[in-house]
């Protein structure tokens, strides 16, 4: 919460239910600055890092309080539940039932539900896609575009650059496996494109999508098929 003070920012805090009605906790950030739109505003929708098992709605939260600031856009971030106290589907679900709240209350909020951008990064940018892809499965949510920050796309750590990477990093290898572990530990039957979103085999009807990752990284491999494959259905339609 450091990261808010002299901000030029309103934050107001909700509490939301996930799908199995466990109280999630939602931070609605409005600018006051002269850049603030006039209502409604784009909204970002603010999904933190932290290898599915750190990590607060707080966390990395500089990235989108940039756009904030400089756009003003309105930040919505989500305080979903980390693995290995859940599981499965649960992160991705949580991050769902934020992004529904949002869009539900989007006229209270000031903000234009047809400019509502989820985006995320590390951890937090493969949930964002995994809930863009829940939003477009389900007719949910109309998302108008996604940012995926050097995402953790692949449960499969399989990639050239998930081998590179095996020593000390920021985010090794063997960090990588024990966040994936985490989530799937105890689940059964196949892994869900919603959890793992480099197994989804359909990405046509997605938003515009923005994908970041760095050339020396353990998502490098992933990230550049994903955003890939992505470009070649948006060539499509």
């Amino acid at each position: 919460e450091v990261a808010l003070a002299d901000r030029a920012l309103e934050r107001r805090d909700v509490v939301v239910p996930a799908a199995d009605g466990t109280p999630l906790t939602l931070s609605v950030l409005t600018p006051t600055s002269a850049v603030a739109e006039e209502a409604p505003a784009t909204c970002v929708y603010w999904i933190h890092g932290g290898g599915m098992v750190l990590g607060d709605r707080f966390s990395q939260i500089d990235i989108p309080l940039d756009w904030l600031e400089e756009l003003g856009a309105v930040v919505v971030t989500v305080d979903y539940r980390l693995a290995p106290e859940v599981t499965g589907t649960t992160l991705v679900e949580d991050c769902y039932a934020g992004l529904s709240w949002v869009a539900d209350h989007a006229d209270e909020l000031g903000v234009d539900p047809g400019r509502i951008v989820v985006a995320g990064t590390s951890a937090g940018g493969g949930l964002a896609a995994g809930t863009t892809l829940l939003a477009r499965d389900r007719r949910g949510p109309a998302v108008a575009a996604q940012v995926l920050v050097c995402p953790m796309l692949d449960h499969r750590n399989a990639t050239v650059s998930s081998h590179q990477y095996a020593g000390p990093a920021v985010w090794s290898r063997a960090a990588n496996e024990f966040g994936w572990d985490a989530v799937l530990h105890g689940t059964s039957g196949p892994v869900s494109p919603y959890v793992s979103p480099a197994l989804a085999g359909d990405l046509t009807g997605l938003p515009t999508t923005y994908v970041d990752t760095g050339s020396a990284e353990v998502f490098r491999d992933e990230d550049v098929a994903f955003a890939s494959r992505s470009e070649e259905h948006t060539s499509e339609l």
